[in-house]
This record gives C-alpha cells, structure tokens and sequence, in this order.
C-alpha cells in the first residue's frame, strides 16, 4: 500500500518568505511547470487553491477529494507577515522559542493543528482500506507533510528536522494491516518532480 504526499507548488508568499496557512496565494510560474511520471489509483487534497491548482498540474483529470483537514495550520493575524514584520513582538518570540505552548493570535495552536490532521489521516485511511485501493496521492502543506513523516515514517524524526521542498514528494510504503492499525510505515522514498518538456 503506497501512500505518496505531496507539498503544493511555490507560491508567490513562500517566495516571500511570507507565513501562509489559510490565506492562499497564487503559485510561481517555476511551479506551473513541475510534472511527475508517477500516477496513483486515488487523489485527496487540501481544498486550499494552491493545492487544487497544483494537484492539477501533476495529476490532470483525476478527481480530487477534498478534505479542510489537510489545510496548512492557520497563523491568525501573523497571515501574509514575515519574520521581519513580527521579529520584535514578545509573543512572536515565545512561539518561535515553544511553538507547541504558543500559537498564533486569532490561529491554531500545534495540538489543534496536529489533531485536526491526524483526524483527515483516519478518514483518508479508512477510505482507502474500504475501497482496496492500492495507492493513493495525497497534495497538502508543509506542515501537514512534516506531521505525517514525523508520526508514520520508518524511523521517529523531530517535527522540524524534516524537509519538504516544493519540488519532490514523498511515498510511504505501508503494511496494509500496518496501516489499519496506525502503526508506521515499511519503508520511505522520495519522489522527485520535473520541469515539463516544451515543445
């Protein structure tokens, strides 16, 4: 059973270096351009523009399910805001110092985040096992990629150690009773994405 995770393509705010969770933000034309050789038997998505816009990119003419629980985390007021923009309020120092007692004005803290996706990863789960599907794709954020690699991949890794460009995926090869019961993944390979040929 494969389950492969993709981050959406760069947008115009990660250029920017800019925090982008719920706000969404049109992607660059160096990510209008990836493609992938790999195809799945079954697509979710955050309903997030930048994500419906890049899981057509790679995957045209599959349908999406769309699920809000595999939205970026919400930054509340620090949304649009760089680090040099909120470098001096105090309450942007301790979250920066304990994201996980802190959270942003007006957005999510990390448990709210981190149950809101573990709870999309039980219904994509069960979805997937219902149907016998064999793989599936799964085109999100960051820091929901980085939350699913920290819980499901072979070896625990710190939520912040893990990297996720824009330009390659990840597959989790799992057991399917594995899967069923939470348990992680077998094995972890990365998927990188192409510029597509003109012509």
């Amino acid at each position: 059973m494969v389950i492969a995770l993709f981050r959406h393509g760069l947008t115009e705010e990660n250029k920017r270096k800019a925090y982008l969770g719920w706000n969404d933000s049109p992607l660059c034309e160096v990510s209008v351009n990836l493609s992938t050789g790999s195809m799945y038997d079954f697509y979710f998505s955050s309903d997030l523009p930048r994500c419906i816009t890049t899981a057509n990119i790679l995957f045209p003419n599959n349908d999406l399910n769309l699920l809000p629980h595999l939205r970026e985390m919400n930054f509340g007021l620090w949304e649009g805001k760089t680090y040099q923009d909120l470098k001096e309020l105090p309450q942007y120092q301790r979250w920066l110092s304990d994201p996980v007692s802190y959270c942003p004005p007006g957005g999510e803290s990390y448990s709210e985040f981190t149950h809101r996706v573990q709870n999309g990863w039980e219904k994509m789960t069960q979805e997937i096992l219902s149907r016998g599907v064999g793989t599936c794709a799964i085109i999100t954020h960051g820091g929901v990629i980085r939350y699913l690699l920290t819980e499901f991949a072979p070896q625990p890794r710190d939520f912040w150690s893990w990297q996720v460009p824009h330009h390659q995926g990840f597959e989790l090869v799992f057991n399917r009773e594995a899967l069923r019961r939470g348990d992680r993944c077998t094995l972890l390979r990365e998927v990188p994405l192409t510029a597509k040929e003109h012509g």
